[in-house]
């Protein structure tokens, strides 16, 4: 039976597994943050309020941004999220005028 490895016994190594648990859970924060503002922003879509549309996309813009700058995601999947969300965003628009 496969189990845990045993716990690491030097300093530098306790340190290093304290300081990676702190950025798995920052990260994880920052992650799941950014699938709420997407998800925020396509209910938001289907109302074709355009104030609120906008108003939700620069918010979701800047909490993508933000994680990218802090490195929780890579800056080009930042700028691909960004992209693809100002793309429906536009449609939404577009359709509703």
């Amino acid at each position: 039976m496969a189990g845990k490895a045993a716990p690491k016994k030097n300093l530098s190594a306790l340190k290093r597994a304290r300081q990676a648990e702190k950025r798995r859970l920052r990260n994880q924060a920052g992650e799941t943050e950014i699938k709420t503002c997407i998800k925020k922003l396509e209910a938001v879509l289907s109302t074709k309020n355009k104030e609120d549309i906008t108003k939700t996309l620069k918010a979701s813009i800047k909490i993508i941004d933000g994680a990218a700058s802090k490195g929780i995601i890579h800056a080009n999947t930042a700028s691909r999220k960004i992209s693809n969300l100002t793309r429906k965003a536009k449609a939404a628009l577009t359709q509703s005028a």
